[in-house]
C-alpha cells in the first residue's frame, strides 16, 4: 500500500474515532446534581479531579454503573483496604490519567464499596454536601450521617 493511501487510512480512523467518541459525550446527560441534603451537589474534588465524569463532582447516570457518588476523604486505613479489595487506588496509572491517591484526598467513591468498607469497619468518612443523592439508593441517609465530615456534622 502507497505511503499517501496508507496515511490517509490512518487519519479517517482517527477522525472516525474521534467522532463517536464526541457522539458519545454529546448523549451522556447528568442527572440532576443534588445532593443527599435535597440541595445543589457541592463539588467534591478539583484536585485530583475526581468523579465519573471527572469534573470534580460526584455527579452520575445511568452509564456510570458503579455509582461514584459518595464523596469521601479518603484516610491510609482505607487506602489499603480497597487495595486489599482488588481496587488500588493508591498507585498512579498515568495511561488512564490517574495520578494514584493519599490519605486526605478526597474523591468519589462508589456507594457499593463505601458501604462494604462499613461493614468492615473501614469506611472514610463523608462529605454530605458533595455526595449524590442516588448514593441513598445504596445507603441509608442516616448512615452518611453518622460518617459526616467534622464541619458539616447533622445534629
Amino acid at each position: 500500500m502507497g505511503y499517501l493511501k496508507e496515511r490517509s487510512l490512518l487519519l479517517g480512523k482517527i477522525l472516525f474515532d474521534f467522532l463517536i467518541i464526541l457522539i458519545k459525550i454529546k448523549n451522556m446527560e447528568i442527572d440532576d446534581s443534588i445532593n443527599v441534603l435535597g440541595t445543589k451537589l457541592k463539588p467534591c474534588s478539583q484536585s485530583p479531579k475526581t468523579g465519573f465524569f471527572r469534573n470534580g463532582c460526584c455527579d452520575t447516570n445511568e452509564e456510570d454503573r458503579g455509582s461514584h457518588t459518595v464523596c469521601v476523604e479518603l484516610t491510609n486505613e482505607f487506602l489499603a483496604f480497597s487495595r486489599q479489595m482488588g481496587n488500588d487506588l493508591s498507585t498512579p496509572r498515568p495511561q488512564w490519567n490517574f495520578p494514584g491517591l493519599k490519605s486526605g484526598d478526597k474523591w468519589c467513591l462508589c456507594a457499593a464499596r463505601w458501604l462494604e468498607a462499613h461493614q468492615e469497619g473501614m469506611a472514610p468518612k463523608v462529605n454530605l454536601e458533595s455526595t449524590h443523592k442516588k448514593a441513598l439508593e445504596i445507603i441509608p441517609l442516616e448512615m452518611l450521617e453518622r460518617f459526616a465530615l467534622d464541619d458539616e456534622q447533622v445534629t
